[in-house]
């Protein structure tokens, strides 16, 4: 553990995705998919990771998994940087960090039964004993609301919101400290997506799990997070609690985002009364705009925006902001 108790500690991270021509493959560009991105996630706690599609939220998760290697920056895991790994350390990185995808479908092999789904990552790991690994299958189907004879079934016999549990039954299986949950409900029904959330919340404490859930939906994180990351074009703008972000928005493209969420009953929050429309569309991640990369799309933007880059700065205790109308 480093030693100021995080988890999980995130700086300067970048991702860049060469654009490749000619018969040699030779880069001529590069898409900036993460921009420096930098955050923390404590033990037990649940960040809540938003932004549109596009903005490169997925490609934080995949590179925390190591799925994709970080072009620079660090990933601190358990005080030990991982951003460098390969081979047996890598290896062992996967047993402590796993990941929920997104689309329960293409996500399972639909080759295998549930019992080797769930269970084969067990078993090249040596997790259990080579007797006891489909008693532990059991004991996670039971964790995550499924029945023990779904141990013989192939994934084609399940519902969307059954694989997804298969899917949380396999990432558990490796007893993780973090699991990166990518988008876990946006493929499914809404009548489904509550119970699944639920689920996660549930499986928190019983597993002491911390969590990182990408969203591009504020209301799903906003009953799970402790805290929210609001992301842009491969930048974070503004991070403070799930309180904090929604009751005082700073940033003005988290306000937008804000007034996007469907209320409920009418005029149910003062702060959503007045919808804020983004004029235009997300610029190309391949050249982003210079200075502050929302000011195309600012209605608050001013001279200094397109000029120069914001810091981030802390408005209040643990909410931070990158907006030149708080520096």
């Amino acid at each position: 553990m480093s030693q100021h108790g995080e988890l999980l500690k995130v700086e300067n991270l970048k991702k860049y995705f060469p654009i490749r021509k000619g018969l040699l493959g030779k880069a001529v560009d590069y898409v900036h998919a993460v921009d420096g991105v930098s955050f923390d996630i404590m033990p037990g706690e649940t960040l809540g990771l938003v932004g549109e599609s596009g903005c490169g939220k997925s490609t934080v998760g995949r590179c925390l998994v190591r799925l994709y290697k970080p072009t620079a920056g660090r990933i601190e895991f358990e005080g030990n940087d991982i951003a460098t790994l390969s081979g047996p350390e890598l290896t062992t990185l996967r047993t402590r960090v796993q990941m929920i995808f997104q689309d329960p479908y293409s996500s399972l092999n639909p080759r295998l039964r549930v019992r080797d789904i769930i269970g084969e990552a067990m078993r090249v790991h040596h997790l259990v004993d080579s007797g006891g690994w489909e008693e532990r299958v059991l004991e996670l189907l039971d964790a995550v609301g499924l029945q023990a004879d779904h141990m013989a079934r192939y994934p084609h016999e399940f519902s969307g919101g059954q694989r997804q549990r298969i899917g949380v039954a396999r990432a558990l299986a490796m007893r993780p400290r973090l699991i990166v949950a990518d988008e876990p409900v946006s493929a499914l029904d809404v009548s489904i997506q509550a119970q699944v959330i639920n689920l996660l919340e549930s499986l928190k404490e019983k597993f002491d799990l911390s969590y990182l859930v990408i969203a591009h939906d504020l209301s799903v994180v906003e009953h799970v997070s402790d805290r929210i990351a609001v992301m842009y074009l491969g930048r974070l703008v503004e991070l403070a609690s799930d309180r904090q972000l929604y009751l005082n928005p700073k940033h003005p493209y988290t306000e937008a985002l804000m007034t996007a969420v469907p209320v409920a009953a009418p005029g149910g929050r003062q702060r959503r009364k007045e919808r804020r429309l983004l004029k235009g569309d997300v610029p190309n991640p391949i050249h982003p705009p210079s200075g502050c990369r929302f000011h195309t799309r600012c209605a608050k933007v001013t001279e200094v925006c397109s000029a120069e880059e914001p810091l981030s700065i802390e408005v209040e205790p643990g909410h931070l902001v990158s907006c030149f109308r708080y520096s």
